[in-house]
């Protein structure tokens, strides 16, 4: 089969001109290539392989190849190797074709081409040798490998113990949000991550950024990305996949300095040959290159990223920060695609970012999957199930991918250790659960008989090991005070860290790394162990004093001037502001945490083993007054408002670190008096990034009110396992507001159970979660049983006919509805009529939105004749449902009737200038109506100045 194709025709169009019949003789080669050559002059990149290939086969000699050689551009290179390659007859161009068909990675863009031509090499040609000697593919097949191999185990808690990425990678929730971190929906598969049809906020940008607290799964998801795409599995267009480790980008030397080039093929993955030709191809197809950069909260320098000058040129060395900058910025490799991932609160600037994700952590589906994926035996997963079940607090800590594994390894490690078919119960702070990690990690060293279980105790353990525990902590809190995570090797020496304690797995070994020559470098496994160590320290290392002892609770002020400082011990207030532009505090933050946490009252018996009691008591009545001053000192300084009947507090995300600060110490005493200092009965915590797990935090506050309060916990992560942690709040809150939160039905069964037993929540907030028709009955029951509740926002969920009939009927039921919420729910028209029912002579419903809820115009005409009938409804939300003229009809008869409709706005539907006339005309009748919006309906400039004189009539 001959073809041929018009210039700039797609391959996928091409004409068949020639049909070469069964029996005759075989197409030539020699056309085929002539008719071709300028699509293969175009489409050839390499001609390296094409010669070597050529000459092993003895098609070409020597000489052939100096003369092609010769030529100073790529195309004309492959124009002459075309013609010496024609010149030497059909089979010698059948070979030049086949090669192109074999080495389908250099050639890649030749593979449609190919199939259109259906070629089909002869035997004699598939007898012939071709080998891959491009050296940019042959580098694409080394760094997949690389890649893939790196990429294959995570490394558990001593660096022996290895699993595979595809036995403990378990999904978690992950959310595409704009700049002010507004929900844009959620991701569901990698791939999406890359599609601009979902979440684009900046089409300049060339940066993901994927935003998540410690421990929430970023590091692995990168993992996991680089795993697919090593494997083919990854369909992004990506060629080139690098991947850096921010935090080594501090260790580099004020006065070192590398090239781009060096950055690639040192730091990643160093060609076998060529690597010119490589570097230039890279440099020729940026929209090839896939980096990924995690951590860049990690990074600790003194730079001031607005002094580095914009580098554009790639060979140029420079400072590797100035590099990392430059890429990010597109200065370097533009058109490259970037995956930033940082601690939530780290500041990236908004023109390099293309698209937010905020990774939340497990929901309860995600935790049962990996529950079933971790224990392999049934009877475990169970166990492990059951227990968290019963422990809500734990169940919350498990939503934390991070923790999760952690507390996941303690119970593997336990049910080896005990003889019984239930888990020991025991406390359920973050800091339990590190201690017992701790423990895990010791006891691995015994030696232990194979027909006894360990029995030792955890002060033995503990004290047993005591100056390693120290020398851990000492190198800890080095790194901490210059937010340093990896350290070389002779710093650890020289803290007494001996080899033996290395294989502890605490400590782990930084790959990828070139700047310390022969010797390792190393990093705490997380950076939440190396807080925790630092926290230990400044708790057992007796010389440390009061100062010592809180500086970190300084690093984590978030307010700079005196007047509002939450800081009241005076030394503090001097602290120079830090211009760090990579800094974060988190890390800061989970040494307080542990640092309250070790000297919680539960934790004496264990420490009073390792330091002395009257150090103990020392630091710890200065911690629990630095707590109690620092909660009043900082409620004076939070925004306040005056509502209705409440009095307002908006709190910040500092504010809920403390929370759980006080929390880690179980005292009462703080707990009171941090109540008492609030002065005020509503507590506003949204967007303070809290998740199910602070929930513990706030209940352990929240249950000291003595009087009924609010609380609005909406745009946060709270999530099933949150609502459980809420349970002693119940009793008191008149208002709960979660909204956008990742509620499901599980939860809204919780809050059924639990408000329906108080009958006094006014106010519920449930909108944008994930409630199905089952969570909707739970709420319809609520309102039924409690006729108290009077405001319900439950839009934005996966509500439909059967839920909003359940809802209706509910409200058609109460006597003191006032407000219901229902926008982006697919109710649809009979669920519509269900709500025209409750509507017709309700006593008490105010405002009501049936918004975005797949509303046509039977539904519409339900609902207009409805509101005939009702005199109570001013505000009715009609928008982007499907009504059209005939629907609008209906409503201007009942404008004609219903003089209590204050606003109604019918805003995206179908209603024409028609409709809109019968709308105007009914206005007319009634003077009481505010407004009717029209806005996003198909009525243009010139139609919409007939209602020019009825200002009432909105169109634009």
């Amino acid at each position: 089969m001959v073809t041929l194709r018009m210039a700039g025709e797609p391959y996928t169009n091409i004409r068949i001109i020639q049909q070469v019949p069964s029996g005759t003789s075989p197409p030539s080669f020699i056309n085929l290539l002539k008719i071709h050559r300028e699509h293969l002059v175009t489409s050839i990149r390499n001609t390296q392989c094409l010669i070597d290939n050529l000459i092993k086969n003895e098609y070409f000699s020597n000489e052939d190849a100096e003369i092609a050689a010769q030529f100073p551009t790529q195309t004309d290179k492959v124009r002459k190797i075309l013609d010496l390659v024609q010149s030497k007859g059909e089979e010698v161009s059948e070979y030049f074709i086949y090669t192109l068909q074999k080495v389908t990675d250099a050639y890649h863009e030749l593979q449609p081409w190919l199939d259109e031509i259906r070629f089909q090499p002869s035997e004699n040609i598939q007898s012939k040798l071709v080998v891959n000697t491009d050296p940019v593919s042959r580098y694409r097949q080394k760094l997949k490998y690389e890649l893939g191999r790196d990429t294959k185990f995570v490394m558990s808690y001593a660096q022996k113990e290895e699993m595979l990425l595809e036995e403990i990678y378990s999904d978690n929730i992950m959310e595409l949000v704009s700049y002010a971190n507004e929900s844009l929906g959620n991701v569901n598969c990698l791939e999406a991550l890359f599609d601009d049809r979902t979440g684009l906020i900046n089409e300049d940008g060339e940066t993901i950024c994927v935003f998540g607290d410690a421990g929430i799964g970023k590091s692995i998801l990168l993992q996991k990305m680089q795993s697919l795409w090593a494997r083919g599995e990854l369909d992004v267009g990506a060629k080139y996949f690098f991947r850096f480790r921010c935090r080594t980008f501090s260790c580099f030397k004020e006065n070192e300095t590398i090239s781009l080039k060096d950055l690639l093929f040192k730091y990643n993955c160093y060609p076998d040959q060529d690597q010119e030709e490589v570097f230039n191809h890279i440099l020729q197809f940026p929209h090839t290159v896939l980096f990924t950069f995690d951590g860049f909260d990690e990074i600790y320098s003194d730079f001031d990223v607005n002094s580095i000058p914009e580098i554009c040129s790639p060979s140029e060395p420079i400072h590797p920060l100035a590099l990392l900058v430059s890429l990010l910025r597109g200065k370097l490799l533009k058109g490259s695609r970037k995956v930033l991932t940082a601690r939530t609160g780290t500041e990236v600037h908004q023109n390099i970012i293309r698209k937010k994700v905020l990774l939340r952590g497990f929901s309860s589906n995600n935790l049962k999957a990996y529950t079933k994926m971790f224990f392999k035996d049934e009877g475990h997963q169970t166990l492990v199930l059951n227990h968290l079940e019963a422990n809500p607090n734990l169940c919350s800590l498990c939503s934390v991918p991070l923790f999760c594994w952690i507390i996941f390894k303690c119970y593997e490690h336990l049910h080896s250790m005990f003889d019984i078919h239930e888990l020991p119960d025991y406390s359920v702070t973050l800091t339990d659960v590190f201690l017992l990690m701790t423990e895990v990690h010791l006891n691995r060293t015994l030696k232990t008989d194979l027909l006894k279980k360990n029995t030792r105790s955890q002060v033995e353990t503990f004290r047993s090991k005591k100056e390693t525990l120290l020398s851990l902590g000492r190198i800890a809190y080095q790194g901490m005070e210059k937010s340093l995570f990896v350290f070389e090797h002779e710093e650890v020496m020289a803290v007494n860290v001996l080899e033996e304690d290395l294989q502890l797995g605490f400590l782990r070994t930084v790959y990828n790394y070139a700047g310390c020559g022969d010797q390792s470098s190393y990093e705490f496994l997380h950076l939440t162990l190396q807080s925790f160590f630092t926290a230990f320290f400044l708790i057992a290392e007796e010389k440390v004093g009061t100062k010592e002892l809180l500086k970190f609770f300084n690093e984590c002020s978030t307010l700079e001037t005196t007047q509002f400082t939450c800081l009241p011990i005076p030394w503090f207030n001097n602290r120079p502001i830090r211009e760090d532009p990579f800094r974060n505090n988190e890390h800061f933050h989970f040494t307080n945490l542990f640092l309250c946490g070790l000297l919680s009252k539960a934790r004496q018996k264990l420490l009073r083993h390792l330091v002395s009691p009257m150090a103990i008591k020392r630091k710890r009545n200065a911690l629990l007054t630095y707590l109690s001053e620092s909660m009043k000192s900082h409620m004076k300084g939070l925004t306040r408002s005056k509502l209705a009947n409440y009095k307002q507090v908006q709190v910040t995300p500092n504010f809920v670190w403390m929370l759980r600060c006080i929390y880690e110490t179980q005292s009462e005493k703080v707990g009171k008096l941090a109540a008492k200092d609030m002065r005020a009965n509503y507590i506003k915590l949204t967007y303070c990034n809290a998740y199910s797990a602070d929930c513990s935090a706030i209940s352990f506050i929240v249950h000291h009110f003595q009087k009924h309060l609010a609380l609005d916990l909406d745009n946060n992560n709270i999530n099933d396992y949150g609502v459980r942690q809420l349970l002693p709040c119940f009793s008191k809150l008149l208002v709960i507001r979660l909204s956008v939160n990742q509620i499901t039905d599980h939860g809204v069964r919780v809050l059924y159970e639990e408000l329906s037993k108080y009958k006094i929540v006014s106010y519920l907030g449930l909108y944008n979660n994930q409630i199905t028709d089952v969570g909707a009955k739970y709420v319809a029951k609520l309102i039924e049983e409690c006729p108290s509740l009077t405001y319900v926002k439950i839009g934005a969920n996966k509500i439909t006919t059967e839920g909003g009939k359940s809802l209706a009927l509910a409200i058609q039921k109460s006597k003191t509805m006032f407000e219901i919420g229902m926008w982006g729910n697919q109710i649809g028209d009979e669920g519509a009529k269900a709500f025209a029912d409750a509507l017709r002579n309700h006593p008490t419903l105010t405002n009501v939105s049936l918004a975005f809820s797949g509303i046509t115009t039977e539904g519409g005409k339900s609902i207009a004749e409805a509101m005939q009938h009702n005199n109570t409804v001013r505000i009715f939300w009609l928008t982007k449902n499907d009504l059209d003229d005939e629907a609008a009809e209906s409503f201007a008869e009942m404008v004609k009737v219903n003089k209590t409709l204050a606003h109604l706005w019918l805003i995206q539907n179908r209603i024409t200038v028609k409709g809109a006339q019968y709308l105007c005309e009914a206005l007319q009748e009634n003077t009481a109506i505010k407004e009717i919006c029209l806005n996003g309906n198909p009525i243009n400039q010139e139609e919409a100045k007939a209602f020019e004189n009825e200002e009432r009539i909105v169109c634009f």
